[in-house]
């Protein structure tokens, strides 16, 4: 085996989370709500060498598939992520995650007197205002959040 050559095992059934911007998996994992206490095989692969961005990381989660609100929630800090859906320990489905321009009920807007957090039967409501770094701007208070703070409510 070349040096040089990553060894990251397969996983038979799951989904694996690649192309994540170098530093983000345990974000990614944390969005996900996966604390390692659950029974099935997880792996993360930190500042994996990339051609196309230089280092990357890589979750594998062996027996989970995602729903649409959690590939959203990933696109917030691996806009650049895609999804393998693995079956048989063959990649059934790829897709590229990408950030919605607008999106509900992911995050909780950080300002305290906003309607969103006021008990109203109101999801919370952002658009996207710059991608990178990301900043977004609630649809209801009109503030703007920044990256970080986006994490924080994650």
């Amino acid at each position: 085996m070349n040096q040089k050559e990553l060894r990251v095992s397969k996983i038979k059934d799951g989904t694996v989370i690649d192309h994540i911007r170098r530093g983000y998996a345990l974000d990614v994992v944390k969005i996900l709500g996966i604390t390692g206490k659950e029974k099935r095989v997880l792996t993360i692969a930190v500042n994996v060498p990339s051609k196309c961005f230089g280092a990357k990381d890589i979750v594998k989660i062996e027996g989970k598939l995602l729903n649409p609100q959690e590939v959203n929630r990933i696109a917030l800090v691996a806009p650049h992520a895609s999804i393998n859906l693995i079956h048989d320990y063959l990649v059934v489905e790829k897709r590229e995650v990408q950030l919605p321009k607008t999106f509900e009920g992911i995050i909780k807007c950080i300002n305290p007197s906003c309607v969103s957090n006021s008990g109203e039967p109101i999801n919370s409501k952002f658009h996207i205002k710059q991608e990178d770094p990301l900043m977004i701007k609630c649809h209801y208070c009109r503030i703007i959040i920044e990256q970080s703070d986006v994490l924080d409510q994650l």
